[in-house]
């Protein structure tokens, strides 16, 4: 069945994957995004055929209401992504990240035609977990940047709403890696790949701090299984998205680079300033919606890895560590 979805946020990392993975399957999209970011300036990253994109501010929340009544399913992916973003950018994380996105979905309170609304949101609410548990949806939550605080937030304030006419589903999505048209190399497994190909060094900061992985086609698939579920099976429901499998350290991370990489030069250093450090159990997104990750951390590297020794792919190569990833936005924006 041919669906209508307006994606908020979808010329970014994962919503350039999932817009074309939507396309794909005939699905009628509307894009809405203020590209925010530099290198989505970029020649290189055109809209897709049957991708109908509208250059708009999540805050314009009278101008949305214009595509609220074409379509049938919402999902935002929308705001200032990342620690270092959100940390750099304090107030506009805030108007853009809480309000405008509260806003967007009280605003679909309105319409009779959406059913679903997929929120993004992060296993960086859990900030740091104690004894390298597993831990499931209901652990207790400790964010510990502006972006996790934000996703907290809009959680509370999903669960919160009274009965909708939509289903809500709530996605903690895990650290993303793979290749993505409007890629990102300030995300650790891009970020590790490109530093020890590209300048044969890294220096990773507190080796032995966990965090859960997700390759960004995982994430697409997901989210379009979101978009054909029962109500029941998703309604006001929270899932971390990932696998337990790809539960890794950051030193596990740089020796699976190794292999591929021997001759890079590999310093371990204590006393980084991203003190998050959590294990993630994907147990119920898989025992009640049946959803298994595809790919592992070492498909995802070696995928890097072959895309950086590409000649063809330089234009994603050069000056990445600056530019191919959310460091800053553009002035339009403030």
């Amino acid at each position: 069945m041919v669906k209508n979805i307006l994606v908020v946020g979808g010329s970014g990392y994962i919503g350039r994957v999932l817009i074309e993975d939507l396309i794909k399957e005939q699905n009628k999209i509307i894009n809405l995004d203020l590209k925010i970011y530099p290198d989505q300036k970029d020649k290189s990253l055109k809209n897709y055929q049957n991708e109908n994109f509208i250059n708009l501010d999540l805050r314009d929340t009278k101008s949305i209401k214009n595509y609220l009544s074409s379509v049938n399913s919402v999902i935002i992916l929308a705001g200032l992504v990342g620690e270092h973003i959100t940390k750099k950018y304090p107030l506009l994380s805030e108007t853009i990240n809480e309000k405008g996105i509260t806003d967007l979905i009280d605003e679909c309170d309105n319409y009779k035609n959406i059913k679903n609304l997929i929120f993004v949101s992060t296993c960086s609410n859990y900030g740091i977990t104690k004894n390298q548990t597993l831990v499931s949806e209901d652990h207790e939550l400790k964010p510990l940047s502006p972006y996790a605080k934000a996703k907290v937030k809009i959680e509370k304030y999903i669960l919160d709403k009274k009965k909708t006419l939509y289903s809500p589903t709530i996605l903690r999505f895990a650290t993303a890696f793979g290749y993505s048209p409007r890629m990102r190399y300030d995300l650790t497994i891009n970020h590790f790949c490109y530093s020890m190909f590209k300048e044969k060094k890294i220096e990773v900061y507190d080796p032995d701090t966990w965090r859960p992985y997700c390759h960004v086609k995982d994430f697409s698939r997901l989210i379009k299984k979101i978009l054909i579920s029962e109500r029941n099976k998703i309604y006001k429901k929270v899932f971390n998205a990932g696998s337990n499998s790809n539960n890794f350290t950051k030193s596990g991370i740089v020796n699976l680079i190794s292999k591929r990489l021997p001759d890079a030069k590999v310093l371990l250093k204590k006393g980084g300033v991203d003190k998050r450090d959590y294990r993630v159990s994907f147990e119920k997104i898989e025992r009640e919606l049946g959803f298994k990750a595809k790919f592992s951390v070492e498909d995802g590297i070696n995928e890097i890895l072959n895309i950086l020794r590409d000649d063809k792919m330089k234009f994603l190569i050069e000056d990445s560590t600056k530019t191919r990833g959310n460091f800053q936005i553009l002035d339009h924006v403030k």
